[in-house]
């Protein structure tokens, strides 16, 4: 027994070594509970404090008066509460409203925000309900949510009369997993707490029969007008519900089918209408962007670089409509596999320089080293055979996308990268939405924060006050002068050196290519224009044409300010030490 001990003790010792052949296994990462949202609380969110939270301070609460200026001093206190969409405090805004404060020291008010699928609602609840009981003269608070009704425009069909906004969801190819990208947004949408329906306008091959199954197919109608068919609460509507296969028609009787499509549909209150485009930039889908005051477009393309070729040409049809692109998801960007150990161990040698360290102490017998080491073979093999089980890698077999060419040229910093995956596919054939199957799953959770970003951007265009830059380029002076909430002036030399287009920057790396010094300081815009909300283009009198995100003119314009500022210190150091 002794001697077995000797062997277990040495044996400790040589998995020290044993480590190197078996490599440790990595545990996956688990997904933050925190970051799941919970349902919209059209209820009261009541918040009180108990006589513990007071320190022993009691009867001067329960005996506080209620000041005159009670009303002043909440809305003061809740001033500092922003809406980091809108960059203002939820008073100016008018989300404070229905302000009343109880005897007992109870106040409620109620918080009527952009949009029920808000996704920092309950940390607009909690704030508020912290500063509201840190005040002297309050016992707690009773915070209600509701959501402003945006009107729809005078010129909309009039099925869409009570719809707040319209998102498009469109690729400019087919076959890129658009209708599936727009049917599980729209339940993400909905699972946040908004009223959302699914129009599928692809009048040649409708998708939406086959990708959602409702809950009744019976086809009913609202006065003159059709009810929209439901599942799980959204409302949806296709030209394959009400007629089986696909249309052959020319081009004007689809736009005009479309068109009855949407006067007749009576789809009530909505939050959001996503709009599954057909494929496309062609007169159908030029149509229904004017036809129906689109809010926002989501484009869906693959990684390859055909695919990022339509993905401009969607920006730039949007943009003759007045459309902003908000979101790109980049569909079937990578394909997940288990990570293999890739470890080759030769057990024999292994076994045999064990045996030796082993036989080399004269107080272990062959018989218990023989056990020892096999025990050690056993482990190594098992450390091999798990290493990478559960940790998966990303093969992205059409390439590596385009996420950076996006951000630098088009400004659109909110991309999306879902991976080739089975369920996905099986749910669009089964009539099951892939988000309600896999609720949980690291690709639902993308399609949860692409509805995020569709509540916030959206939001953003239907409420905001900020006013895009506007670049205008003086001629006398020789200098671009930009205007609105960020001011300033730019060198032109220096903006076209700025250029980060795929001839300018090399796309892998992000080294650049274009030689500054190549840039005359003579060169001039000859036009510039907005594209969509995020980005201005400037035509060169190089021939060149560039695209600039506003965030890039921005950083452009505050380094110009800060390095001026220390120029201007030195300069005043300088006169200070100019000896008299």
């Amino acid at each position: 027994h002794l001697a077995m001990m000797k062997a277990i003790l040495i044996a400790a010792v040589l998995c020290g070594a044993v480590s190197a052949f078996a490599p440790v296994v990595q545990q996956p990462r688990g997904l933050s509970a925190a970051n799941q949202l919970q349902q919209y609380q059209v209820q009261p969110i009541v918040s009180r404090r108990t006589a513990s939270d007071d320190d022993n301070n009691n009867d001067d609460v329960a005996s506080a008066k209620v000041p005159s200026d009670w009303q002043s001093q909440i809305l003061s206190g809740l001033s500092v509460i922003i809406d980091p969409d809108l960059d203002a405090d939820i008073v100016s805004l008018g989300f404070v409203q229905n302000l009343q404060i109880e005897d007992s020291g109870i106040v409620s008010l109620g918080l009527c925000l952009t949009t029920p699928a808000c996704p920092i609602k309950d940390l607009f609840v909690q704030q508020c309900q912290d500063i509201i009981n840190g005040l002297e003269f309050t016992r707690g608070a009773q915070v209600t949510l509701t959501a402003q009704q945006n009107e729809a425009p005078t010129a909309a069909p009039l099925g869409m009369s009570q719809i707040g906004a319209v998102i498009a969801v469109s690729s400019c190819k087919g076959g890129v997993g658009k209708s599936t990208t727009a049917v599980n947004l729209a339940f993400a949408l909905q699972g946040m707490g908004a009223k959302v329906g699914i129009f599928d306008a692809d009048v040649y091959g409708p998708s939406l029969p086959t990708m959602v199954a409702v809950e009744d197919d019976n086809v009913r109608f609202v006065g003159r007008q059709i009810a929209p068919l439901k599942r799980g609460g959204v409302s949806l509507m296709s030209f394959g519900y009400v007629n089986e296969g696909s249309a052959v028609m020319r081009g004007p009787m689809v736009t005009q089918l479309l068109d009855q499509f949407l006067s007749l549909t009576n789809w009530g209150p909505l939050d959001y209408l996503i709009l599954d485009m057909p494929p496309g930039t062609g007169d159908i889908q030029l149509t229904l962007s004017q036809r129906l005051n689109i809010t926002a477009a989501v484009i869906v393309t693959t990684p390859q670089e055909l695919s990022f070729v339509d993905v401009e040409r969607g920006v730039e049809m949007f943009d003759t409509v007045n459309v902003p692109c908000i979101a790109v998801v980049e569909n079937m960007a990578y394909l997940e596999k288990e990570k293999s150990a890739n470890v080759e161990v030769d057990y024999e040698t292994l076994r045999d320089k064990f045996l030796q360290v082993l036989k080399e102490r004269d107080d272990i017998a062959d018989e218990a080293a023989a056990d020892v080491v096999n025990s050690l073979i056993d482990t190594v093999q098992e450390n091999v055979q798990n290493a990478g089980k559960g940790e998966m890698e990303e093969i992205r077999i059409f390439g590596q996308g385009h996420k950076r060419r996006l951000s630098e040229q088009w400004g659109i910093e909110h991309t999306f990268s879902v991976p080739l995956v089975s369920t996905i596919a099986k749910n669009g054939d089964s009539g099951t939405p892939f988000i309600l199957d896999n609720p949980s799953s690291p690709q639902a959770d993308t399609y949860k924060e692409l509805a995020k970003t569709v509540a916030r951007e959206t939001s953003k265009v239907l409420f905001s006050k900020t006013s895009r830059p506007n670049l205008s380029y003086l001629s006398e002076a020789h200098v671009i002068q930009v205007d609105g909430m960020d001011q300033g002036t730019l060198a032109p030399a220096e903006l076209r050196r700025e250029c980060r287009c795929a001839a300018c920057v090399e796309e892998l790396t992000g080294k650049q290519i274009l030689n500054p010094e190549s840039i005359p300081e003579s060169i001039r815009p000859m036009s510039m224009s907005p594209t969509g909300n995020y980005a201005v283009s400037v035509d060169w009198s190089d021939g060149h044409k560039s695209l600039y995100p506003y965030r890039q003119i921005r950083s452009m314009l505050a380094s110009k300010n800060t390095n001026d500022e220390v120029l201007d210190g030195n300069m005043e150091k300088e006169k200070e030490t100019v000896p008299l």
